[in-house]
């Protein structure tokens, strides 16, 4: 969630802070009472979802993170370590969408989507298992989890002889991949200085350069490894899709060991003053600067007074993992779902963010997650190949990373006045690059030659990764801290819920016996087009706009 305010906490500010509450205690009872006096008057604080007292505490380490941290070697770290796990899920979105034509002619399923339809049901597990936990018991956990398990089940899954163990498989490396999203956005959005938020869609080209892995690795191995049809396809003359798979969850296990053993993550501090662990976040900030070169004047004293808070309270004895766990479990609640809708404004905007991450989770696979059948029964041409189709689809996969990059500089260049007659920022960006992805979709439906298949798909690639990458960076931004490993993980289990419905559709959209013509397999593409258009009018409708204010 953003402050609506960029001005700093000066002195005056704490003074009057102070006066006001110079006898409150920090108890849990305190809390829920000012919460419910922001619910009652959000007009009297400009921040909606969180208590009086941690805004005040956000808004000073967001301005000590400005000024005296900055964005350095840590963040830079972190960048690099969010990214591989945001390229990983699409790694593993495609991953499988790759393989679909060659499991289709070894393994015969009845219908082969029913692979794709595994992934999401684990995608959806883990959305929500590990963008909750992210707020009940840390981010470090899911941090430190996610690519441990989705490397050793893409590796388990090559070795698949039968569809109904791939389906498993795939099921359970989804469940461990399902929660980067979620988490590692909330990760990386909460270490880094105003200034700097614009990386976060920039974060997003990871999941473009994903795509071109996977589709860069599919190519040869594939290509080369693969049989031609059913009546002679032998797990002997078809390793191409399981060398892939090895390969991905090879590549996926080296992710977890960089971020476990490499880098020394530390817990995020916003999640740690959501807690009342003042003195733990500040030694995070103080680690941080640390390994930037600089040096942090902030104090414990200072960041309590921020609140009029006694700083004479005895600090909270630490507590083991386990403590953790069994304390946040034994309260779990709604406490982390009704601030979301703590206020008609938020409400709606919350609404409105998960019906898009919904809308968008079914319209997404419904073309990109049969992109290679689709661009077989499209192309008329017999000389077409296997290789020529991976090869196709390694070109559509490059044209993707620059979405990523011109949404990057567009969200913010046109906002330089505060104002409300400002254009441009994450809606607009969002809504545009939105509905040209539902336009070109159409007209990829119209395509019958191999070149103007290829160059709709091309264009449509860049401009959905560019309205992935906005969207991305704004729903983090939207939700506070206490609560946003919950926000992302309802936003992020909801896109996967209604991206199960994608391989339904198009099981009924299309033959059983797998052969379409392109009247048929066009059905999927009319259907994610249209989806595509209504969510670019929603993003208009959006009440909170967070380009250029700090993320509390």
């Amino acid at each position: 969630m953003v402050s609506s305010t960029n001005i700093p906490v000066t002195s005056t500010a704490q003074h009057s802070m102070n006066s006001k509450k110079i006898d409150a205690e920090c108890s849990s009872a305190d809390l829920e009472k000012e919460e419910s006096l922001s619910r009652q008057n959000p007009g009297d604080n400009a921040q909606e979802g969180v208590s009086a007292v941690y805004e005040a505490k956000s808004q000073l380490i967001n301005e000590y993170l400005q000024t005296e941290i900055g964005f350095g070697r840590y963040q830079w770290q972190l960048f690099i370590l969010t990214g591989l796990g945001w390229a990983a899920d699409d790694i593993w979105l495609q991953g499988v969408a790759i393989i679909l034509p060659q499991i289709e002619l070894e393994l015969k399923p009845v219908r082969v989507e029913y692979a794709t339809m595994a992934l999401y049901a684990g995608l959806i597990l883990g959305a929500s298992t590990w963008g909750v936990l992210a707020d009940l018991i840390g981010r470090r956990l899911s941090f430190n989890i996610t690519l441990f398990i989705a490397g050793v089940f893409g590796i388990a899954a090559g070795g698949a002889n039968s569809f109904t163990t791939l389906a498993a498989l795939i099921a359970c490396l989804g469940f461990g991949v399902g929660g980067n999203l979620p988490v590692d956005g909330a990760i990386f959005l909460e270490n880094i200085p105003r200034s700097h938020q614009w990386l976060l869609t920039l974060l997003s080209v990871w999941w473009a350069l994903g795509q071109l892995l996977a589709s860069l690795i599919a190519w040869p191995l594939i290509g080369n490894f693969s049989c031609a049809s059913a009546a002679i396809c032998t797990k002997a003359n078809n390793m191409g899709w399981r060398y892939n798979f090895y390969t991905l969850g090879g590549i996926t296990f080296l992710m977890w060991f960089l971020r476990y053993f490499i880098f020394n993550l530390q817990e995020s501090p916003k999640y740690l003053l959501a807690k009342g662990r003042d003195e733990d976040a500040l030694k995070v900030l103080q680690h941080i600067a640390h390994i930037n070169g600089k040096t942090l004047s902030l104090t414990l004293a200072q960041l309590q007074a921020a609140t009029g808070q006694n700083i004479a309270t005895k600090t909270p004895r630490p507590m083991s993992n386990w403590q953790i766990i069994k304390r946040s479990f034994s309260s779990f609640s709604l406490s982390h779902v009704k601030p979301l809708f703590s206020t008609r404004r938020l409400a709606t905007n919350t609404s409105l963010t998960i019906a898009l991450w919904g809308l968008i989770g079914l319209a997404y696979p419904l073309f990109n997650g049969f992109i290679t059948l689709y661009l077989t029964t499209h192309v008329s041409d017999a000389s077409s190949s296997v290789s020529t189709t991976y090869r196709n689809y390694v070109i559509i996969s490059i044209l993707g990373v620059p979405g990523s990059v011109i949404a990057c500089f567009v969200v913010d260049w046109s906002r330089k006045s505060q104002s409300r007659f400002s254009i441009g920022g994450r809606k607009l960006t969002m809504a545009v690059s939105t509905a040209l992805t539902g336009i070109f979709l159409f007209l990829f439906t119209t395509s019958t030659k191999e070149a103007d298949i290829l160059a709709y798909s091309c264009v449509t690639s860049l401009t959905q990764n560019a309205m992935y990458g906005v969207l991305y960076a704004y729903t983090p931004e939207v939700f506070p801290a206490p609560h946003r490993g919950t926000g992302d993980a309802l936003c992020s289990a909801f896109n996967r819920m209604t991206g199960i419905l994608a391989p339904a559709i198009k099981i009924v959209t299309t033959p059983a016996s797998g052969d379409a013509s392109q009247a048929t397999a066009n059905g999927p593409i009319f259907v994610a087009a249209s989806l595509f258009l209504v969510s670019a009018i929603l993003m208009v409708l959006l009440p909170i706009e967070t380009a250029g204010k700090a993320a509390l």
